[in-house]
């Protein structure tokens, strides 16, 4: 796919998003889950960190932008960042920021310590670079940084409908960290409560860019026939340089201070990384209904079968095995199958239930307590099979090490003469002063040798060898890793009162105790699934334990309740960041709320401790486990604000506001004067918004104090980056519509939706085809595209022609004034600002090939049937033909400096 801009003679030509989209389908609406996109922007991990924020921030505007060029919407942008969360979540963000405090401190003092060591052995290190640490935990409401990148937002938005043709006709929403609710389920909700309004159209495309898992279950939950997700294609075990020697191949705890070996021949590639581009993949959520739809379905059932119920079910029982609200349960490993073995029980019990688990969120007991009851029958066997599974792959890694010792070479030479990988792109170097080169391998072999202490030499505490001996030589297997002890013993007879003592502090005859856990985590699961049909139920509800009860615990729970409380509202942004931030990011917080944390007569104090046990819990690494802090008293907390409140600034006030959605347009959008009307008259009240100007979008407009306004400067919250001097978009509040507290938003297909094309053929369910080959899924949106293959001698063509030696451009390009070539529009520099820098200068040659030419030219063409005859596609038939000059400023068409890097065109489709 081609997302990124091409360059010709030099200068840089942005793609045109308004042509068709290559991936041969059309998207409707385009949904950011912001913090998906911040987080790897800020602080990545294959590459080199932004050297402050003003880099972020343009990572930030480059990562969307190829999002943009990849996904090309026509009608809708909603960008939305984490807000306040329910405590609910506040309980799992509080885990996560106090375990990345603490790592992070641990981190440092290990590199520390290494570092010296090798120092004190004679090891060669680079200087060490003084520089702050960047605390990820800022990316959190109420902070600094979290306010500076919604205006740099706003401004990236103004910027994009001026100078981009592809935003001509869009709506963009904003919903930054100051609304309430987390990024995804605004996103949700929005969708939900679009889908309540008469000019709805019910054959829109969605399309939703975000890495978690629940981003699936989620667009199940829509019940839209055309869902599509974007995410990073993940790539596992990619290559990180050493944190000490900034040399690929080993980990800081394995460093010894080695020389660096010259990059390249003349050691050209020595401050460049091996970093690939980011490819994107896009999950179907059409093809993933049809597989759910041959695994559900059921014959002979006692009453009618609905497949979207029974997809309701599937995503509910789906809760069991984990989320981020509840921990799961013991017996129910997602790794082991657990979500097939729950739909064959469900499937086996669903006879006696009389109908389906759920309805529009809201969760029938009496049929869960069926199910669960039928988990905990085999509870004692799951535990048993995962002991054994676990002794079987224990001993299989026993053996694999002893063939790896047995199979492991003498000696492996380096430098000039190390073993090079079979296929790799980079030509051979000659080999420069052989007989040196042989001389040192000789030397190096026989200091190894003459130092290296025999198996059954013994060591002294400095490591040296021991002349005495009288140390026991150690177990074949002492090279594998100790595991905590586990008192649990699952496996074991009496697991359940041994479960029970250790992680409740109870005895399991507390039968009083039991069903409170019990009925906790039933309201938990009730809580959940309204939080992913209706929206938030309560805002101050959370599961108040740190385990989860077994399956077969949930006897009697038909008659529990499962109503919550009405009228509930979130946290303010401060006093979030009190309740999920660990001392070590006081920080961000004012200098007397900052003092609760630390001061040991604070009354809060105990809700900060220093240090905390992380539990296994069954697992082998401490990030898989449970972090054990104590669980935030909401009355203690606001009794202990309450005395520094006064002590806020004016500008900490604000951040301490709970905000709302902003809607922006440009000139050419049909709802630009309208929107302009109303700031023109100074109608400060609410009025509706005309869905047959904007696609059929429905909600409330209200003026905004800080808008951006045609004919005025918007100006740039980035030095590097241009003011806006002849904007000419518009932005104003947008409030979704609302409803009764008690409405229920039904969980159905729309009426007039068009069920996509199928992609799967009867012959894809069996595991070899009709040939006898094994079975391949279909590759892009249109199946009867005809995939291009190379032949031997394609490719070498291709290794003739393509550079056999690139260098690594930098990781993040110069901050120039948008879409400006050079032009002398940009912004001039404040006296003793410093311009972002060029980390490398040596940019990767432009590509010879570029793949074949398409013989016919393609229109945009939705692939769910014909568009529907309404309001606003009459309405965007504009008799005004857009002229591509009405995008182009002094400089040329504008455009954010993409990557160097990703300037290469790799001719691969996502």
């Amino acid at each position: 796919l081609r997302s990124q801009a091409k360059e010709c003679n030099g200068v840089r030509v942005p793609i045109d998003t308004s042509k068709p989209n290559p991936n041969e389908v059309e998207f409707d609406n385009l949904y950011l889950d912001m913090n998906g996109i911040i987080h790897p922007c800020t602080h990545p991990e294959d590459k080199p960190a932004p050297k402050n924020e003003d880099e972020m921030m343009v990572a930030i505007f480059e990562y969307i932008d190829r999002i943009f060029n990849i996904v090309r919407p026509r009608r809708l942008l909603y960008m939305a960042i984490d807000g306040v969360a329910p405590r609910a979540k506040m309980n799992q963000q509080r885990s996560r920021r106090f375990r990345a405090s603490k790592e992070g401190m641990e981190a440092a003092e290990e590199k520390q310590k290494i570092r010296q060591e090798i120092l004190a052995k004679g090891g060669i290190l680079p200087p060490e670079e003084v520089k702050e640490r960047f605390d990820s935990n800022c990316i959190t409401p109420g902070t600094e940084f979290m306010d500076n990148l919604a205006k740099c937002l706003r401004y990236y938005i103004a910027d994009r409908l001026n100078s981009d043709p592809g935003w001509k006709n869009l709506t963009v929403i904003l919903s930054d960290a100051s609304a309430p609710g987390e990024g995804e389920h605004k996103i949700m909700d929005y969708i939900r409560r679009q889908r309540a309004q008469p000019n709805h159209d019910p054959n829109t495309h969605h399309c939703l860019c975000g890495a978690d898992a629940d981003l699936i279950m989620l667009g199940l939950a829509t019940h839209e026939p055309n869902f599509t997700i974007i995410r990073e294609e993940f790539k596992p075990n990619k290559p990180k340089p050493c944190a000490l020697c900034n040399q690929m191949g080993h980990e800081v705890k394995d460093c010894q201070g080695l020389p660096r070996e010259k990059q390249g021949k003349h050691d050209q590639f020595a401050d460049s990384l091996p970093v690939a581009e980011q490819e994107f993949i896009f999950i179907r959520l059409c093809v993933l209904r049809e597989y759910l739809e041959r695994e559900l379905t059921m014959a002979s059932l006692p009453f009618t079968f609905d497949f979207e119920r029974s997809v309701d079910d599937w995503v509910f029982m789906c809760f069991f095995v984990g989320n981020d609200f509840l921990p799961h349960l013991p017996s129910l490993e997602i790794r082991e199958g657990a979500i097939d073995r729950l739909v064959n029980i469900y499937k086996n019990v669903v006879h006696k239930t009389g109908g389906y688990l759920t309805e529009s969120g809201f969760v029938n007991l009496q049929r869960v307590q069926m199910i669960m009851l039928a988990v905990g029958e085999v509870e004692d066997s799951i535990f048993k099979k995962r002991k054994d599974d676990d002794d079987n792959f224990k001993r299989r890694q026993k053996e694999k090490r002893k063939r790896m010792k047995r199979d492991q070479p003498a000696f492996i030479p380096g430098g000039q003469f190390s073993p090079q990988a079979l296929g790799s792109r980079s030509s051979p170097q000659a080999i420069s002063s052989p007989r040196q080169a042989a001389f040192e391998m000789r030397m190096h072999d026989r200091q190894n040798s003459t130092t290296s202490p025999s198996p059954n030499t013994s060591l002294t505490s400095d490591g040296s060898p021991s002349p005495g001996g009288g140390i026991k030589r150690k177990a074949e297997d002492s090279d594998s890793e100790p595991e905590p002890e586990d008192n649990i013993r699952l496996w074991e007879t009496g697991w359940k009162q041994r479960y029970y003592k250790n992680k409740f502090d109870v005895d399991a005859s507390d039968e009083k105790f039991r069903r409170k856990v019990v009925q906790s985590y039933v309201e938990g699961l009730c809580w959940v699934l309204r939080y992913y049909y209706q929206g938030c139920a309560s805002w101050n509800w959370y599961y108040p334990f740190h385990y989860a009860p077994f399956a077969s615990d949930f006897e009697g729970i038909a008659d529990m309740p499962s109503d919550f409380e009405k009228g509930s509202k979130p946290f303010k942004p401060l006093e979030q960041l009190m309740g999920v931030f660990p001392a070590a990011s006081g920080n961000f917080l004012p200098p007397t709320w900052r003092k609760l944390m630390t001061d040991p007569e604070s009354s809060i104090i105990d809700f900060y401790p220093e240090d905390f046990a992380i539990d296994l819990n069954g697992k082998k690494y401490a990030w898989q486990g449970v972090a054990l802090l104590p669980f935030v008293d909401e009355r203690r907390l606001r009794a202990a604000l309450e005395e520094v409140y006064p002590d806020l600034t004016p500008e900490e006030s604000r951040r301490n506001s709970l905000g709302g959605d902003v809607l922006f347009v440009g000139k050419h959008h049909p709802l630009c004067d309208f929107i302009v009307e109303q700031y023109k008259t100074k109608n400060t009240e609410p009025v509706d918004m005309p869905p047959e100007l904007c696609y059929g979008i429905q909600g409330k407009l209200t003026l905004n104090d800080h808008a951006v306004l045609p004919d005025q400067t918007v100006e740039s919250p980035v030095p590097m980056l241009r003011d806006l001097t002849q904007n000419s978009a518009v932005s104003i509040s947008f409030k979704d519509p609302q409803f009764d507290e008690d409405f229920v938003f039904k969980a159905v297909v729309l009426p007039g939706a068009k069920k996509p094309a199928p992609v799967l053929k009867p012959g894809d369910w069996e595991k070899t085809n009709n040939d006898g080959r094994p079975w391949r899924p279909q590759l892009g949106f249109n199946r009867d595209r005809k995939p291009v293959h190379l032949d031997q001698s394609a490719f070498r063509t291709l290794g003739h022609t393509m550079p056999r030696e690139r260098g690594m451009p930098g990781m993040y390009a110069n901050a120039v004034p948008l879409g400006t070539y050079g032009s002398p529009y940009a912004r001039p520099l404040l006296g003793g600002q410093q311009q972002i820098p060029k980390l490398l200068s040596n940019l990767r040659p432009q590509e010879s090939w570029r793949g074949p030419t398409p013989l016919f030219p393609q229109t945009p063409q939705r692939t769910a049937g014909a568009a529907p005859l309404l309001a606003w596609n009459r309405m965007l038939q504009s008799p005004n033909q857009f002229q591509p000059n009405q995008y182009q400023g002094l400089g040329g068409p504008m455009s954010y400096p993409q990557r160097p890097e990703d300037r290469m065109d790799r001719g691969r489709q996502v």
